[in-house]
């Protein structure tokens, strides 16, 4: 007999996990699967802001994610050439630090709390390898387990929280609807022995057209990540050849009125550089019937925005609310993916155009330097440009608290 659930969702790192959880807790019947056998690790920034730490602890995981030796982050500091600004990190839902956990334990976590909530099975290290349809309508998916046994689950919804190279997404032909190339590679190391600079902060530098982004994470380590234009061919062979002294040398010779040269000089590199060539922002379609996405999945943006975290979580909580108030199991998938589109793109498709303007990496103009030192002079200004990042406020607030700076001294 083939089992049946309500949800089987193929991926359960940070969307995934979150979305059993939601889903559970309101009665559904899920089946959480995942061809990696976890503690397990990825490609990530690590790093959320203290709205996320509020969804954390609403979800109820936030006080064993904090028993991983993470260093707690009150200060945002960016410095574009040589303007800095910097501050405290608007608070939210009653919350004033963020973090940057690792995978190995965020998702580990979330797994374990999935694991522990009833109306969820969980199986790690099943490879999903087709969707099963019931004439237009996905119903199941096809996958062999570790000991190579090819099953089939059956569900009313398949979900796939899978990544950006969504099998899921490929195999259910999801629309494209928005495409926006980058043009930098991104490189980044753990190391230990960095200090802080003079306390821990998230720290991004900006110097023509190159960028320094530093982080604290676990057990007294920094994340250190780097970004150039792929243009520059020299460098990216230079980094692929050479990777720990490429990204010691850009750090330390592209950066010189900051801390970053005297803070690196005694660390020690612990674990291989990894790196992001070649990535695109996009957005795809993230329903159809009997099936819909989740997570990277469905959209994707710049990493230097920090917010691929905070938007699996939040995306995985948007659409658990869409089933929910459609009906289920009676749903109507037109109505339900119309309204889970909407959804999505209200929440995150400002900072989603954000990225992309990130992502082409273009030099700070005259005029741009301006208005940053005007900004960094101004607290008010300050507070707001940095509540863009946390979603404390949007950027038409921000905007807004320029245009009344501007008004008062002209």
């Amino acid at each position: 007999m083939i089992p049946n659930y309500d949800v089987i969702i193929t991926g359960a790192r940070c969307a995934g996990a979150t979305l059993a959880i939601s889903l559970a807790e309101a009665g559904f019947q899920v089946l959480l699967l995942d061809r990696a056998v976890f503690p397990s690790d990825t490609l990530s920034t690590n790093t959320f802001f203290n709205n996320t730490t509020a969804l954390l602890r609403e979800i109820g995981v936030l006080d064993q994610l904090l028993e991983t030796h993470v260093t707690p982050v009150k200060i945002i500091k960016f410095q574009f050439e040589d303007t800095v600004i910097e501050g405290p990190i608007p608070k939210v839902a009653g919350e004033d630090t963020a973090y940057s956990i690792r995978r190995t334990y965020l998702d580990d976590i979330l797994l374990q709390h999935a694991k522990s909530t009833e109306n969820i099975t969980v199986i790690e290290g099943f490879r999903v390898t087709d969707v099963l349809y019931d004439k237009d309508l996905v119903s199941g998916i096809r996958g062999e387990n570790r000991s190579k046994q090819k099953l089939e689950y059956r569900a009313r919804l398949i979900v796939g929280a899978d990544g950006r190279n969504s099998l899921v997404r490929k195999l259910v032909n999801s629309q494209l609807k928005i495409k926006s190339p980058s043009t930098v590679a991104v490189y980044y190391g753990y190391f230990s022995g960095i200090p802080h600079d003079s306390e821990p902060k998230f720290e991004v530098y900006k110097r023509k057209d190159k960028m320094a982004i530093f982080f604290p994470t676990n057990h007294n380590q920094y994340a250190a990540v780097v970004n150039f234009p792929l243009e520059n061919k020299s460098l990216l062979e230079n980094f692929k050849e050479a990777p720990e002294n490429s990204l010691r040398q850009f750090l330390m010779g592209n950066f010189p009125n900051t801390s970053i040269a005297d803070r690196m000089k005694d660390s020690t590199l612990t674990e291989s550089i990894k790196g992001l060539i070649g990535y695109e922002n996009y957005w795809y379609q993230g329903m159809g019937k009997g099936w819909a996405l989740a997570g990277d999945a469905v959209c994707f943006k710049d990493p230097a925005m920090a917010q691929g975290i905070h938007d699996a979580i939040r995306g995985a909580q948007i659409l658990a609310d869409t089933l929910i108030k459609n009906n289920w199991p009676a749903i109507q998938w037109e109505k339900a993916a119309e309204e889970y589109q909407q959804s999505l793109e209200k929440e995150f498709m400002v900072r989603f155009y954000m990225g992309c303007e990130l992502s082409k990496n273009e030099p700070i103009t005259v005029q741009q330097d301006a208005v940053n030192k005007m900004i960094a002079a101004h607290p008010s200004a300050v507070e707001k440009f940095l509540g863009i990042y946390n979603y404390a406020n949007e950027p038409s607030d921000f905007e807004k608290e320029l245009g009344r700076i501007i008004d008062s001294i002209s």
